[in-house]
C-alpha cells in the first residue's frame, strides 16, 4: 500500500527523474508552456511552483537555491527577470495543466501544462473601463437644481 506517498515516481530511478524534472522545468521557464503527457505534468507542477515562489524574491540566497534545481544560467536569468515581474502579485498557482486527450502511438494521456500569467488568450485580463463615481439623485439634485434657480433668479434679477 502507499499510504501517505505523495511523490510519483514516474518509472525512473531517483536521479532520473530529478533530471527529467529538471530539464521539463528549464523549458517549461524558457517557452512559456510544454506539452508532455499528465503524470509528467502533475509532477512538474509540483516541482517547479516552489521554484517559481522564490523567484518573486530576487536574493543571492534565492538564486543559489533556484540554480542547485534548475543548473541553467540562462533560465535562472528569465525566471528572475520577466516571470518574477508578472508573477509578483500572484499569491500562487503559477502553472495552468490543460488536458489534451490521449496520444496515438501509446495511449497515454497528454496535457499542456502553462505558466498562467503568460497566456493572453485563455486567461488574459480584460481592460475594464473606470466606472464613474456613484450619483446618489438626492444629493446631487438638490444641489444642482438650487444653483440652477439661483443663476435663474440673479438673471431674472439682473434683467428687470
Amino acid at each position: 500500500m502507499r499510504h501517505g506517498v505523495k511523490l510519483n515516481p514516474l518509472g525512473r530511478t531517483a536521479s532520473h527523474r530529478k533530471s527529467l524534472l529538471s530539464n521539463l522545468a528549464i523549458e517549461l521557464i524558457k517557452h512559456k508552456r510544454i506539452t508532455t503527457t499528465l503524470a509528467k505534468a502533475k509532477s512538474l507542477r509540483v516541482y517547479v511552483e516552489p521554484l517559481l515562489t522564490r523567484a518573486k524574491n530576487d536574493s543571492t540566497h534565492n538564486r543559489r537555491i533556484v540554480f542547485s534545481y534548475l543548473q541553467d544560467k540562462e533560465t535562472i536569468k528569465e525566471l528572475f527577470g520577466a516571470i518574477s515581474e508578472k508573477i509578483a502579485n500572484r499569491p500562487g498557482g503559477y502553472t495552468r495543466i490543460i488536458k489534451l486527450g490521449k496520444r496515438f502511438g501509446d495511449n497515454a494521456e497528454t496535457a499542456l501544462i502553462e505558466l498562467v500569467d503568460f497566456n493572453e488568450i485563455y486567461g488574459g485580463k480584460v481592460e475594464k473601463e473606470a466606472a464613474p463615481a456613484k450619483k446618489t439623485r438626492r444629493a446631487g439634485g438638490s444641489k444642482k437644481k438650487a444653483t440652477e434657480e439661483g443663476t435663474t433668479s440673479t438673471e431674472e434679477k439682473a434683467a428687470e
